[in-house]
């Protein structure tokens, strides 16, 4: 069956599901929801001939910049064209008629966009699998959902210390979690739960594990999804790293194993040592030794590095431990089927198909290289002296990531070039920029 009857069918059918309208979107550098509206009829159009974009959209900043990077500006601002992976079509249920795909982003010539997050997912998943091995993730995504006060500015909803845990409208007085978690169900995100987590108005959802770029697929949809659904209630959900200077920051933990060609988990070994196989035990070396690499794409803006530092529930040194939350990779207790590790370093503003597309690259780089991890972390993990410390701010973790070659060549080159490009105009231009801390600081007595 051709592409453009394969999308005859997939229009029928929604046309028989009162759907007219399908949002065709991909993510961009840094996982924002870029796309077209296109009426469903004509789908089978666009999945023969694409939608034209300008390729620079892979380029700008949140504010609407358009940062210089290469294929861009000095190129023209050229095109790429997107079509419709029609695998991932699903209706939305808080947007009535309307269904929702994801795309995969071509050059003009007709190649996969190297700097396009799906495409540099997916070739880090087929390195993996060339091998024998097929990376199963399961993310966990947190985020802080605020209301406008009497004033119009955002503060946290439901503002109430000690709500960590809790369930109902003690912590969620408007029943906002409940209500995503039955849309997101419906929008076949494979949800499997949601609960309050430890800051006030900040919850947490957790997605089933799967292929690694499926599951960024659902975890990209899921950040769209709850910012949309909130939206819908005149609330912000931000996914932001750490919003609020009293509070701590939201995370994105990634759970990690690796499964043969018949399925059968191979992560762990019950005569091995901790349980672990020697795959897995590679698997974690991998992500510690290019973990401060990681770094660069797990938190990935300037306010990610805030999140940062002793006592704050994230990460602070590169380590391991067996079910130790204060560690950066966490092994949980389960073994057999269930072993895995837990990668707890990632923000929840990282770009899903980046994050999971590093700590695949790593893992990968571990197995072909038998890395050995050090050994596991004992106690609380803040204590400096026991371990390496993680980078301090973004412009450490990028100039990590341009000296780790190795990560760089499993990634590609042109996105890894693309990305630096990117990330340190944004540190140039908060170098530039004046902020309340420092006017509150200096005006009144300098």
């Amino acid at each position: 069956m051709t592409q453009s009857s394969s999308a005859s069918a997939v229009a029928e059918r929604l046309a028989a599901q009162g759907i007219d309208v399908i949002r065709v979107s991909y993510p961009d550098l840094i996982g924002v929801d870029r796309g077209r509206d296109v009426p469903v009829s004509e789908l089978p159009a666009v999945a023969q001939h694409g939608l034209s974009f300008c390729r620079a959209v892979y380029h700008t900043s949140p504010r609407g910049d358009v940062i210089p990077v290469q294929g861009g500006l000095e190129q023209g601002l050229p095109d790429i064209c997107v079509y419709p992976d029609l695998t991932t079509v699903t209706a939305l249920p808080w947007e009535t008629g309307v269904a929702w795909c994801l795309a995969d982003a071509m050059t003009t010539e007709g190649e996969p966009a190297p700097e396009a997050p799906r495409t540099v997912a997916r070739n880090v998943a087929r390195l993996l699998e060339s091998e024998g091995y097929r990376p199963i993730c399961g993310p966990e995504l947190e985020f802080f959902v605020c209301d406008r006060d009497a004033s119009g500015n955002w503060q946290r909803y439901a503002n109430e210390l000690g709500n960590v845990y809790v369930v109902g409208l003690k912590g969620d007085p408007q029943g906002l979690l409940v209500h995503m978690l039955r849309q997101l169900r419906d929008a076949q995100l494979g949800v499997t739960a949601a609960n309050h987590e430890f800051s006030p108005g900040q919850f947490e959802i957790n997605l089933s594990h799967s292929g690694l770029v499926d599951a960024a697929d659902r975890a990209f949809r899921l950040k769209s999804a709850v910012q949309e659904i909130a939206r819908l209630r005149g609330l912000l959900a931000t996914f932001m790293a750490k919003p609020f200077n009293d509070e701590g920051g939201s995370g994105f933990h990634v759970h990690v194993s690796l499964a043969d060609e018949t399925g059968a988990n191979v992560f762990g070994d019950p005569g091995g040592q901790d349980g672990l196989s020697s795959v897995g035990r590679h698997a974690i070396g991998g992500v510690l030794r290019h973990a401060t690499a990681l770094s660069a794409l797990l938190n990935p803006t300037i306010n990610s590095y805030k999140r940062f530092g002793p006592d704050t529930l994230a990460p602070w040194l590169i380590d391991w431990a067996l079910d130790n939350r204060s560690a950066m990779v966490r092994i949980p207790h389960e073994r057999g089927a269930a072993a895995r590790m837990e990668v707890r370093l990632g923000d929840a503003a990282a770009n899903p198909h980046l994050a999971l597309a590093a700590i695949g690259a790593a893992v990968y780089l571990g197995i072909q290289d038998k890395t050995e991890p050090p050994g596991r972390f004992e106690g609380y993990g803040y204590d400096p002296q026991k371990a390496d410390l993680l980078p301090a701010r973004l412009g450490d973790a990028l100039d990590a990531l341009e000296a780790d070659t190795e990560l760089a060549d499993v990634l590609g080159r042109y996105f890894v070039t693309s990305f630096l490009a990117y990330k340190r105009n944004e540190i140039e231009r908060f170098e530039r920029y004046v902020t309340d801390w420092e006017f509150g600081e200096y005006a009144y007595h300098l």
